[in-house]
């Protein structure tokens, strides 16, 4: 699916099945400038995503006819890379982590401050128009020993096998190999990866790193190596 010109408004879906939470969203994010479209449920919230490309989607995970998460996931399948923030009155972390897997970008709970909320989606649209706006001439290919990472199709290969990453994940990767045996701190990937407006913990940093290292770790020797008290690094196992 081709993404919307980036210079235009950005058009912000609301899926949620209490029509007060849709109103009060649609009339804050009209306030501060967005153009909104909602949905009920998920049944109209792919059929939005389809004919109205919006340009980031804030999804209530519970719907009455499914379930947030794996609207997302079937997203991710299909290559539908719209960002997604979800909003959900479950506050458990593994519901945290599990959103952040399963494609989304940022995960809110009910109840929330309206401020908040758009802070994070302004967060999460400034981090995903940059990642569009790469200077040209930059390589689409970055690679590391035997890791290949494609920013033009998304491929990511290591020792030739393909691996199954998710935005988030490929992010994390892409910063981590344009920076080959450099320290990187847990500030500096947090600020690259989810942008400086991102109000979450660096723990998220930790988690993704090792969602990283298990999808790696199959294919070949250590690649991203922990540095106490600093941070990490990705470099060559044998490497001094």
């Amino acid at each position: 699916m081709s993404r919307p010109d980036v210079a235009r408004v950005p058009c912000v879906l609301v899926v949620d099945d209490e029509p007060n939470i849709v109103d009060m969203l649609a009339m804050a994010l009209r306030f501060h400038g967005f153009d909104v479209a909602t949905a009920r449920d998920a049944r109209e919230a792919a059929a939005a995503v389809d004919a109205a490309c919006p340009d980031l989607v804030v999804l209530d995970v519970m719907l009455p006819d499914g379930d947030g998460f794996e609207l997302c996931r079937r997203w991710r399948e299909r290559g539908v890379e719209v960002p997604v923030v979800f909003l959900t009155a479950r506050d458990r972390g593994g519901d945290k982590v599990a959103g952040l897997t399963y494609g989304g970008d940022d995960y809110v709970t009910k109840p929330f401050a309206i401020d908040e909320l758009v802070a994070r989606v302004r967060a999460v649209l400034r981090r995903t128009r940059r990642e569009q706006a790469s200077p040209a001439g930059e390589p689409s290919v970055l690679t590391f020993a035997d890791v290949s990472l494609d920013e033009d199709t998304h491929l990511v290969t290591r020792a030739g096998c393909p691996l199954e990453l998710s935005p988030t994940e490929f992010k994390l990767l892409r910063y981590l190999l344009a920076n080959p045996n450099r320290v990187l701190s847990r500030g500096q990937i947090l600020d690259a990866v989810w942008g400086q407006d991102f109000v979450g913990g660096a723990t998220v940093v930790d988690q993704y790193v090792s969602y990283l290292r298990r999808k790696l770790a199959p294919h070949g020797q250590p690649l991203i190596h922990t540095q106490r008290g600093f941070g990490y690094m990705v470099r060559a196992s044998n490497a001094a």
